[in-house]
């Protein structure tokens, strides 16, 4: 048996790891959001919950979509909510709620995510031409 992978058909969202992962971070980022100061509830925390599931969110939302520019457009979309959630994770940091270990788990884990995104986009591209 060799060591390559077995490419597997995607029929639905969850057969993405990069939509699992997503899905994921945004149940974790939700845990640590709870942990906040009562006061960062609906401040920190509440932008940071909603900006870490929308990135799995948009991907499920555009996975369905039989338009190929509609589908990248979504995955440039949760690029962008990822992003956000990596500056919530920051000042979350920077105000003492987090840790560096944790810290550099999540970035660590979002950037490899946003890394999965753009072979995802490039497989696109490249199924349109």
């Amino acid at each position: 048996m060799s060591n390559n992978k077995i490419k597997t058909k995607i029929r639905r969202v969850e057969d993405l790891e990069v939509y699992r992962r997503l899905f994921k971070l945004a149940y974790l980022v939700h845990k640590l959001t709870l942990t906040l100061p009562k006061f960062e509830t609906y401040e920190l925390g509440s932008q940071a919950r909603r900006s870490s599931n929308a990135s799995a969110a948009i991907l499920a939302e555009a996975f369905n979509n039989k338009h190929t520019n509609i589908y990248l457009e979504g995955i440039y979309r949760a690029q962008g909510e990822l992003e956000e959630t990596k500056h919530h994770l920051r000042m979350a940091y920077m105000k003492k709620y987090l840790t560096q270990k944790k810290l550099d788990y999540f970035i660590k884990e979002y950037e490899e995510c946003c890394k999965m995104l753009n072979g995802l986009k490039k497989s696109l591209k490249a199924k349109r031409r």
